[in-house]
């Protein structure tokens, strides 16, 4: 048996010192360049439990193979503790032995933005530099950092719920160097950029007001029956997902969009065909509903690892 002294533990604070944004987005654009076929990633898992549930989020790619554990406890924020917290092992794909535990937290916190903002790069106007913003977790904060990554953002605006959080989060941001300011969801008339990093279960916004150029992003769920956008956006979008068959099962902006008949099935375009053949030709807003898939953890957990275990010596 291989000793558990041999695994490399990542930590949160090394996977944001040695996996810069802008690294994770090369990183997923040159797997899915390279060849991975997002539609053979293994299905998310949900496993129920007595305080929540287990999330497996499994994924094989070349060298590498791994699996993210994650816990969902409904009760711990009234505890103080994050709702969601769990972590990433990664293996050999050849002998199956573990190279490394990854805190999964952090890892999730950098690879669902840098999916977001690989499809901003592909479908935003090369000029576009105002980023409105809902939300105040983490993801907002981190979806601010990848989209700049990928466009010079002249302007950030956050529309948020509780005013202390989204002043924290404005606070953040002027400090990272962005002109931040609050926002309503009027906003989007304005906005070229538009990120939901919530958990609503409702539209956040009526899509009539979206600019004809603007790239919307939704990844605040991944549950059949939650979506935060309207069918008014979908109907004058042109509408991408990671996988259609995953969107098709999980993501409730577009399922719902589809049992209202503001979109089909046929009318949703998938990511790797937008990173290898360029985005389809529009005359309205381009939309991208995210769900979160194991091929991205993976591909991500191993830019990290690669980065981090030859500095180990």
């Amino acid at each position: 048996m291989t000793p558990s002294s041999d695994i490399t533990v990542i930590t949160a604070d090394q996977v944001s010192d040695h996996l810069p944004m802008g690294t994770a987005i090369a990183a997923l654009e040159d797997a899915l360049r390279s060849g991975l076929d997002p539609q053979n990633s293994p299905a998310r898992t949900s496993v129920p439990l007595e305080q929540g549930s287990f999330l497996l989020m499994p994924g094989e790619h070349g060298a590498y193979a791994g699996v993210k554990v994650l816990t969902v406890a409904p009760g711990n924020p009234a505890r103080g503790l994050p709702k969601i917290q769990g972590n990433y092992l990664l293996f050999d794909a050849d002998t199956l032995r573990p190279l490394a535990l990854i805190d999964g937290e952090v890892l999730t916190a950098v690879r669902t933005p840098a999916v977001s903002a690989l499809a901003v790069e592909r479908l935003a106007p090369a000029g576009a530099s105002s980023l409105l913003v809902f939300g105040t977790g983490p993801q907002a904060l981190y979806h601010v950092r990848a989209v700049a990554a990928v466009r010079n953002l002249t302007t950030v605006t956050v529309v948020g719920r509780s005013e202390a959080r989204t002043e924290a989060l404005l606070g953040r941001l002027r400090a990272e160097g962005h002109d931040a300011r609050r926002g309503t969801a009027a906003d989007v008339a304005e906005a070229e950029l538009i990120t939901c990093c919530t958990s609503a279960r409702e539209p956040l916004f009526d899509g009539a007001l979206v600019r004809e150029d603007a790239v919307v992003v939704a990844m605040g769920s991944h549950e059949a029956d939650a979506r935060e956008v309207d069918d008014a956006l979908l109907i004058r979008s042109t509408v991408y997902v990671e996988d259609v068959e995953t969107a098709l099962r999980e993501a409730g902006d577009v399922i719902i969009g589809i049992e209202h008949g503001a979109i089909t099935s046929e009318d949703l375009h998938d990511l790797s065909s937008l990173v290898r053949s360029g985005p389809r030709t529009r005359s309205g807003p381009a939309f991208f509903k995210s769900v979160g898939m194991g091929w991205e953890d993976l591909i991500t957990a191993r830019a990290a690892y690669e980065n981090i275990a030859p500095a180990r010596g």
